[in-house]
């Protein structure tokens, strides 16, 4: 199959106004991806719109808090009304809290699973039909390598990207005769505003330490992704050897995990 043509393409991309979403929108620009991009923060965004059209590239900013129904119908409206149709979302927006999950509240884990699954699950789901009537139609779904295989202190972001996981292969299979296509991406560790922006976090490690992947890099990948049309890509070696481990002989991983993953 020959591969994905990203000149002229329509997207959504949400989570923009930082980290991988913003190197996103920057790098799909440069490839002539016409975006509408969306998040809680207007002025990041309007700065994001205002350097990639700076660079002769077309950027809407929709500002507003993707978990909220009527801000996802109105970010759809938006992208068809101004862009004249929908060829990729980009289900990018993510929050995370670190702590032991017997010492949290149920709050803790519906917020996660409101922005990092329910949001993105209903997203797409309205996007369905105009996505259909776009060009080589494509969801990405910006996940985590933690959606393959968990670790302790982070069990509701986990949880909620192993659901995002499911939803990304059930959803493959079932709009295969569509022609839309579902990319899943996995990052590990990512040097980004995650860590700062995580709605708690009770264990007083140092989350930000050396050796995470750039937003940069992580954008650039997924972008290859995209044109490559792979199903899934997990973005770090040892990403994927835990992943094969967890596979291949569990008992160890989840022994290593207990060992150094706290």
């Amino acid at each position: 199959m020959p591969k994905r043509q990203l000149k002229n393409c329509r997207a959504i991309i949400t989570g923009a106004s930082g980290g991988i979403g913003w190197q996103l929108a920057e790098q799909l620009a440069r490839q002539q991806v016409q975006l509408v991009v969306n998040a809680r923060r207007s002025e990041r965004l309007d700065e994001l719109a205002h350097s990639i059209r700076n660079q002769g590239g077309t950027c809407i900013p929709f500002p507003g808090d993707i978990t909220e129904p009527d801000v996802r119908q109105r970010l759809l409206e938006t992208c068809t009304r101004e862009l004249g149709g929908i060829d990729i979302l980009i289900n990018n927006a993510g929050i995370g809290a670190m702590g032991r999950f017997e010492d949290a509240n149920q709050e803790r884990l519906r917020q996660i699973f409101e922005v990092n699954f329910f949001a993105i699950a209903e997203m797409t789901r309205i996007a369905i039909p105009a996505l259909r009537e776009g060009v080589d139609p494509l969801v990405v779904n910006i996940s985590s390598v933690l959606g393959h295989r968990a670790a302790p202190l982070k069990s509701e972001y986990c949880a909620s990207k192993f659901a995002l996981h499911g939803l990304s292969d059930a959803l493959r299979a079932e709009l295969a005769p569509t022609g839309i296509e579902v990319l899943l991406v996995s990052p590990s560790t990512t040097d980004s505003e995650f860590f700062d922006h995580s709605i708690e976090d009770t264990t007083g490690k140092d989350w930000k330490k050396g050796g995470a992947m750039s937003a940069q890099k992580v954008a650039a990948k997924t972008v290859r992704g995209m044109i490559n049309r792979r199903h899934e890509i997990i973005l770090t070696f040892g990403g994927r050897i835990i992943v094969w481990l967890d596979r291949l002989l569990p008992g160890i991983a989840n022994k290593l995990v207990a060992r150094f993953g706290q």
